[in-house]
């Protein structure tokens, strides 16, 4: 009896260990799920747009959006999620453009066509490439930029604004850190010891020195809104509850209680 519960234990270890191997392997396929290209040109998605590229301090150069409005009231900078490519982000730059704010959509690397494969250290490179664009090939001064960040670009924008503090900062549907997600969809994994990217936003938005909002639905099924919640506590923030809502709704893309969150920030 004894030999064959030992049996049975050293299977469900070696199964364990199989899978949380694989899933160290592979995380970054599970975390990063990026669209590629080609994409339409800036100005055929929206006039006066164009097509911009950003260069990383490692060498990449990445393709990006920029949407100047003339006598814009700020500049809003959009740190994508983890999904898609700037297409999908085409209608929130319509609904601030059309607010007389001037947006930036980047693509992160490996996203839309772009070069790299798109890591934590890798993100952080980026989102810098396109402040550093938008301050010296756009003239944005530094007291009109905003930071907006969906779901998984809140930590990456989030992570700037410690070091770069905008005019305001915008985080739609944050998480406190990739892993309590992570431990969230994989509970039979220990995620915390696995994952390579950490994404600490409630520990990052805790030292920025910047007014900060943070937008959520109430019927998220990816990201908990007690985790959104929890961000904005850390961050002494104002929260937009948007009722209903799930992750991926087209209310949280380019919905008016977004909009207007976005567009209270901006300077006057």
């Amino acid at each position: 009896m004894r030999r064959r519960v030992v049996a049975v234990v050293a299977v469900v270890v070696a199964i364990v260990a199989v899978v949380s191997g694989g899933a160290f392997a592979f995380q970054r396929k599970l975390i990063y799920l990026p669209s590629g290209g080609p994409l339409p040109s800036a100005a055929e998605v929206l006039d006066g747009g164009r097509d911009v590229t950003l260069v990383t301090v490692d060498g990449l150069r990445l393709a990006a959006w920029h949407f100047p409005v003339d006598s814009a009231r700020a500049t809003v900078l959009v740190a994508p999620g983890n999904a898609g490519n700037r297409r999908l982000r085409a209608p929130l730059a319509r609904a601030l453009t059309a607010r007389g704010l001037s947006v930036l959509l980047l693509d992160y690397r490996g996203y839309g066509g772009n070069p790299g494969d798109p890591t934590e250290e890798g993100l952080a490179l980026d989102v810098r490439a396109a402040r550093e664009f938008l301050l010296r090939d756009a003239g944005v001064p530094p007291e009109r930029l905003l930071y907006f960040g969906e779901s998984l670009g809140s930590a990456v924008v989030a992570e700037l604004a410690t070091e770069h503090p905008p005019a305001g900062l915008v985080l739609r549907s944050p998480f406190t850190d990739l892993a309590s997600v992570g431990s969230l969809h994989y509970p039979f994994l220990p995620v915390r010891w696995l994952l390579l990217d950490k994404f600490p936003t409630a520990e990052h938005v805790a030292r920025v020195d910047a007014p900060v909002t943070v937008v959520y639905g109430t019927a998220d099924s990816i990201i908990p809104p007690g985790q959104s919640r929890a961000v904005a506590t850390a961050a002494g923030a104002r929260t937009v509850e948007v009722p209903g809502a799930d992750h991926n709704d087209r209310v949280l893309l380019d919905g008016p209680d977004l909009v207007d969150a976005i567009t209270d920030l901006a300077p006057p």
